[in-house]
């Protein structure tokens, strides 16, 4: 696993990791990542260059797509 990590005056901000990365552990297309990413579903998602950056400990968004019903609708 490749790790970005940022540093500010020398001291270790945060770890990052790259798009291809996140689409493994989260069990989806590194396209729908980058979606996600430019879409502002991930906090603290960055773009260097060409690249998306994404924090390490980050929890896959909801899928949004997917409406959910409240139990008043179901009835």
């Amino acid at each position: 696993m490749t790790l970005y990590d940022v540093f500010l005056k020398g001291e270790k901000l945060m770890e990052y990791i790259s798009a291809k990365e996140a689409s493994e552990k989260w069990g989806i297309s590194k396209r729908r990542v980058q979606i996600l990413c430019a879409e502002n579903r991930i906090k603290g998602v960055m773009k260097v260059g060409n690249v998306w950056i994404i924090p390490k400990n980050s929890q896959k968004p909801k899928d949004a797509r997917i409406k959910m019903i409240k139990d008043s609708e179901e009835k």
